[in-house]
């Protein structure tokens, strides 16, 4: 009684109050509250000048992956540091080195941004886990890709444990702003064991850096929608109108082709390949991903789904594709051919199989993927007030616009 008083006096407060607590609900994942991605800065070697250092990024987010163009990871230097030399990655920008005679350092800036080597660079210059171009799988579907690292030469720093400054104001971009970066923390030195299993080693010193997502600092836009249907329904309740932007604002939703325009190959080749907005297939939704959920059989024991998710985007291929699916009967699901699944909490994640249907490609005839599930009934079970349609479903960890549910499909008797 006494808190509501003081707050009516001090609005500053009760608005800090508000946004404190819009941001924790929107930054926390209740499908995923430990997910993050860790940055391991590990010194594995002391220079006359500073240090060699292998940084090392582990995606231990369950469904949410990193896709092309792939991450870029920036800090600021404490003092003077610069990175005289890089394996396994490159800085965006050289930055001032005119203080330095003969031999330029890689990297002046006092806050580099660091982003990883294509696939095919040259093995020298290469280390373990580089030059996948940015992307990194999520931990549930490849953990042997859920990681990504590279070695730096760092001069002007610190040459002992006490004098090495850690760097700060960590960010990371995947592509896209989301992820938020805490303070760097020393933690006990990293652990190496050698191939043959015959020797271990350990970092000169290592300290950790963790990131984590938040829908708060996400793209607002959304990028993907849900149509739903059902045998017992002749209604197709489409994606909702405008669900990722509208026609004609294309600062919004990006640019749009006909679908039925001729020589439609030759049109989509015509825009820009270097822009990262969508060029979508026009439609009323305006979403470059569409996910189709139709009830397509009611045995005596089992009920069957039919989802089909279709790429509406011309300029983007999907690899490592993965769907998350929020429904109460996901226990009961006997079959999925073709498609690994998981249970993620309340939800189920399905992805696809290594080199079979693990890429979703662009826009066009074969843009799309199909799957059917067959689910066991139990005692809950019913076609009423549509219980089987989803709760929510995300693709590639975008939640996915959900028509209203006085739209869905209803039984004729209701």
């Amino acid at each position: 009684m006494l808190f509501i008083p003081f707050l009516k006096h001090c609005p500053c407060m009760l608005l800090f109050l508000l946004f404190t607590l819009f941001y924790t609900s929107t930054a926390y994942d209740p499908l995923d509250p430990h997910g993050n991605i860790t940055i391991k800065w590990n010194i594995i070697s002391w220079t006359p000048d500073g240090y060699v250092a292998v940084v090392t990024m582990n995606n231990f987010q369950r469904y949410r992956h990193i896709s092309a163009p792939g991450w870029s990871l920036g800090w600021n230097w404490a003092n003077n540091e610069v990175i005289w030399a890089i394996v396994g990655g490159q800085t965006t920008e050289l930055g001032d080195c005119s203080n330095f005679k003969g031999t330029i350092p890689h990297c002046c800036k006092k806050h580099p941004t660091v982003i990883d080597l294509l696939p095919g660079t040259p093995n020298n210059q290469q280390i373990a886990n580089c030059c996948r171009g940015g992307v990194l799988s999520s931990w549930e579907q490849d953990p042997i890709n859920a990681v990504s690292a590279f070695q730096v030469s760092v001069d002007r720093a610190g040459t002992t444990n006490k004098t090495v400054k850690l760097p700060k104001n960590f960010t990371l971009k995947a592509p896209g702003p989301g992820y938020t970066c805490g303070p760097a923390k020393i933690v006990k030195p990293t652990r190496f064991i050698t191939p043959d299993k015959s020797r271990v080693t350990q970092a000169l010193m290592t300290w950790n850096v963790r990131c984590t997502y938040s829908q708060f600092l996400a793209p607002k836009t959304p990028t993907c929608c849900v149509a739903l249907s059902s045998f017992y329904n002749d209604t197709i309740v489409p994606c909702p109108t405008c669900s990722c932007g509208c026609q004609g604002n294309s600062a919004q939703s990006g640019t749009c082709i006909d679908p039925s325009a001729p020589n439609l190959a030759s049109v989509a080749n015509s825009f820009p390949t270097n822009s990262t907005m969508p060029l979508v297939q026009c439609t009323s939704h305006m979403c470059p991903i569409q996910v189709h959920w139709h009830i397509n059989l009611n045995d005596k024991e089992y009920w069957r789904v039919k989802v089909t998710i279709t790429n509406l985007n011309y300029r983007m291929n999907y690899s490592d594709w993965n769907l998350v699916v929020q429904h109460p009967n996901f226990y009961n699901l006997t079959q999925l051919s073709s498609f690994n699944y998981k249970s993620i909490n309340d939800a189920t994640m399905i992805w696809g199989v290594k080199l079979y249907n693990d890429l979703l490609m662009q826009a066009g005839p074969t843009g799309n993927v199909q799957l059917e599930l067959i689910f066991r009934k139990d005692k809950s079970f019913t076609f009423d007030k549509g219980w089987a349609f989803p709760r929510r479903i995300y693709f590639n960890g975008d939640n996915c616009v959900m028509p209203p549910p006085d739209a869905y499909p209803w039984l004729p008797n209701e």
